[in-house]
């Protein structure tokens, strides 16, 4: 016994010890307790009058509570904001129906108030109630060829009340019917087919139609019996059907078809054939998007040819917010569509339906007893920055989820627990999120907010010793009056501000005091070092312990990294009393040239085209803000013109030029073409420094003559008026040879023809003789 009492302490012990490990406060930039409790969910603040010591920033006072006060910060000084969980409302779970509203989930609403990081952690429970209330809506496919399973439902009433009355005394039961949209290509469109789309054998067939209401919610077997023999045939073109549309309604439809407030909603889907969904009512020119709304009127879809069957997403979305679960109960041929399909729905099931349905019932009664023995708790709207997750408690629980909690085969009457984890990550307002079960109408309302400020027992002195009586005291810190800064507002700014004081203690990158000591005042005090020595310098940028050795000697007087160089610039000095001409440092009595240039004394450049500068000195020189061409320079620089004329002074201010008439400095001479076209000729001579240069410019440009103009556009019309002759001769002279061919080619052929004398038989002559009986010649 013993040992295991000793075994069971050490376990404990290390769990603390582990625990301990995982609270790290991670600090950033800390001035306040506000900072200091927003940067972790870990991190405290010591409100402890005099807790830093002398150079100590008032960032030591936030750390984690275990290392506060191992520095000697008592417990009750400690400032560490707790989450806070308040249940509002806790009614008890109900154990049976009776005709009120039942009470499935506790509790219903709870208020957290969460500090940033920090996770709680809360539990529901939920109780299925005994005779819960049953909706179930028949929606059938009244395709052609759902004709033999039309005539076996209208025999299913009775069966299908005994099956539902078995699970609850508070069954209703409703009808609804579908074919598909009445346009090309889903429906034949001519007249006669659309009021009687079936077969000819069929003696009984109904118009085509998208989506009628038949029945309401009842509780009535003889008036579903009745209502569902009424129902006929119809038919359409293609093999898939419009069964989402009608989900669609039926579940956004909640009136009409008649759902309770209080019951297990279910749609049961009978068809053998696929479904339509978003996108396929462009083959119809239906470009409207379904717009998740009620559209019937007479019990009709009135939208179908007009919008857009709806997406799954969509399906799922409503069906989800109207607590309805859908039963997939669909032949063989489909299953495997309807089970894809039922993987994207919540709370779905699938069933195998016999050729002729006559197995509806079966298929039922087992799809409810497995949704309803599955018990799903997800949420809705929840805020960004909130992460959620659930642990469910029970027999047959799943894995632990931040999207939902599941518990399975849970029976009626059995309570189940859910462990809800609920982290803020963030500072926010008052907000709030619900818990549900899916397929139920309970709900949890979780109110949200977030503790980012310090609650500290400050003195009620508005100016304090501590703070030389120009300041009160703040979670254990000075809060200075105007005019005064400092860790006890010892510092009086006058005139200047703050901020001014401040950058006088920040160095190149802008960290004030290296992050090595306290602006007071303007100046830095700095702090001491790990091994126990001080930084020093304007900025406490200074400190002995990273200086290298050099013979084991710490800095021995000499420069250099390891101090190993004495201290001279004799090497480094030119003729003209420079250091290493304004290219390089003096190290070690050594010039350390800029790249390019050559020791000793970094006057030669070996990879530069000219030897006396960084680059080629007729093309391009460069500036602290520009690259710049020395043309253009030369140009402004003499003669006052060219890109650079108005602002020369300040592209150019490196160039000394003089105006010549003959060069005195050496060199290479430049030849250059302006902007105006003319030849400008210069020498230039690289001074002391890198970007310093000396110019001489000859006075005279050489400017070619321009062009005479009249010459030119007189031999232009010229050449053209000649050439246009030419052009024209040319043209006849095919002309003529193309004639004088065609004439030639006459002649030889009439030469070749042979001409014979006959009479025409068919030439009748015009002229008729007519000779008088009574004419005697006399």
């Amino acid at each position: 016994m013993d040992h295991r009492m000793l075994v069971l302490l050490l376990m404990l012990l290390s769990r603390n010890v582990m625990c301990q490990q995982e609270e790290v406060c991670s600090k950033s930039v800390i001035n306040s307790c506000t900072d200091c409790i927003r940067s972790g969910p870990y991190c405290a603040w010591c409100q402890q009058l005099n807790f830093t010591k002398a150079g100590e920033q008032e960032s030591v006072r936030c750390d984690t509570q275990a290392q506060l006060m191992e520095r000697g910060c008592k417990k009750e000084e400690i400032i560490s904001p707790a989450n806070n969980v308040t249940i509002i409302k806790e009614d008890p779970l109900s154990v049976s129906f009776d005709n009120q509203e039942p009470v499935q989930m506790s509790p219903q609403k709870i208020n957290l108030k969460l500090r940033p990081g920090l996770p709680t952690t809360f539990r529901i429970s939920f109780r299925r109630v005994e005779g819960y209330p049953v909706d179930l809506y028949y929606l059938m496919d009244l395709s052609n060829s759902m004709k033999d399973d039309l005539e076996n439902v209208k025999e299913l009433g009775r069966d299908l009340f005994a099956a539902l009355k078995k699970i609850t005394e508070h069954a209703q039961i409703g009808f609804g019917a579908f074919v598909d949209k009445t346009v090309l290509p889903y429906t034949n469109t001519n007249k006669e087919k659309l009021q009687r789309p079936c077969d000819e054998s069929d003696q009984y067939c109904q118009a085509a139609f998208g989506y009628r209401h038949v029945l309401s919610m009842t509780a009535k077997e003889n008036e579903f019996k009745k209502k569902v023999a009424d129902q006929f045939i119809s038919g359409n073109l293609d093999s898939p059907e419009g069964s989402l549309d009608a989900m669609m309604q039926a579940a956004v439809c909640g009136n009409k078809i008649g759902w309770r407030n209080s019951s297990t909603r279910l749609i049961v889907l009978t068809t053998d054939a696929g479904f339509h969904m978003a996108g396929d009512g462009k083959l119809a020119g239906i470009l409207e998007p379904n717009d998740q709304q009620c559209h019937m009127e007479n019990n009709l879809y009135t939208k179908s040819n007009e919008m857009d069957y709806p997406s799954v997403g969509q399906l799922a979305t409503e069906l989800e917010k109207n607590n309805i679960q859908p039963i997939f109960a669909v032949t063989k041929n489909v299953e495997d569509v309807y089970k894809e399909l039922s993987k994207m729905i919540p709370k779905s099931e699938v069933g195998v339906l016999s050729s002729d349905s006559k197995n509806v019932v079966q298929l039922i009664e087992t799809a409810y007893n497995s949704l309803s023995s599955k018990v799903t708790v997800t949420h809705d709207n929840l805020p960004d920055n909130v992460r959620v997750v659930y642990t469910p408690i029970c027999k047959y629980a799943g894995p632990a989820g931040d999207k939902n909690g599941v518990c399975d085969n849970v029976h009626v009457a059995q309570t189940i627990s859910f462990d809800v984890t609920v982290t803020a990550d963030s500072c926010m307002e008052d907000t709030s999120f619900t818990i549900r079960p899916l397929g139920i109408k309970d709900t949890l309302t979780v109110t949200l907010s977030t503790k980012c400020e310090c609650q500290c027992k400050d003195p009620n002195d508005k100016m304090h010793q501590l703070c030389t009586n120009r300041g009160s005291i703040v979670c254990g810190i000075c809060s200075c009056m105007e005019s005064f800064i400092g860790q006890n507002c010892e510092c009086s700014i006058g005139n200047k501000d703050e901020q001014s004081l401040r950058a006088s203690c920040q160095r190149n990158n802008g960290t004030e005091c290296e992050g090595r000591g306290d602006c007071v005042c303007g100046r830095c005090q700095c702090h001491s070092t790990n091994q126990g020595g001080r930084y020093r310098g304007d900025f406490c940028e200074c400190d002995d312990e990273h200086c290298e050795n050099y013979q084991n000697k710490l800095c021995g007087g000499y420069e250099g990294s390891a101090c190993q160089c004495k201290a001279s610039r004799e090497g480094c000095l030119t003729k003209g009393n420079t250091v290493c001409n304004g290219r390089g440092r003096c190290i070690c009595n050594r010039c350390d040239c800029k790249e390019g240039y050559q020791r000793p004394q970094c006057l030669i450049c070996l990879g530069c085209p000219d030897p006396l500068a960084p680059h080629s000195t007729c093309v391009v020189f460069l500036t602290q803000n520009f690259n710049l061409v020395f043309r253009d320079c030369i140009e402004c620089l003499g003669f006052g013109s060219g890109p650079f004329g108005k602002i020369c002074d300040t592209n150019c201010r490196n160039i000394t030029y003089d105006m010549v008439d003959n060069f005195a400095i050496s060199g290479k001479e430049c030849h250059q073409k302006d902007s105006e076209g003319c030849w400008i000729t210069f020498k230039l001579n690289q001074l002391v420094g890198e970007d310093n240069y000396e110019a001489e410019i000859l006075k005279q440009r050489d400017c070619p003559e321009p062009p005479s103009v009249i010459p030119i556009i007189a031999g232009s019309i010229a050449g053209v008026a000649v050439i246009g002759i030419v052009l024209l001769m040319l043209i006849k002279m095919l002309i003529y040879m193309k004639d004088l061919k065609e004439f030639r080619k006459f002649e030889n052929e009439k030469k070749k023809s042979k001409w014979a004398e006959a009479d025409n038989p068919l030439f009748q002559n015009a002229t008729t003789t007519v000779a008088n009986p009574t004419f005697t010649g006399e």
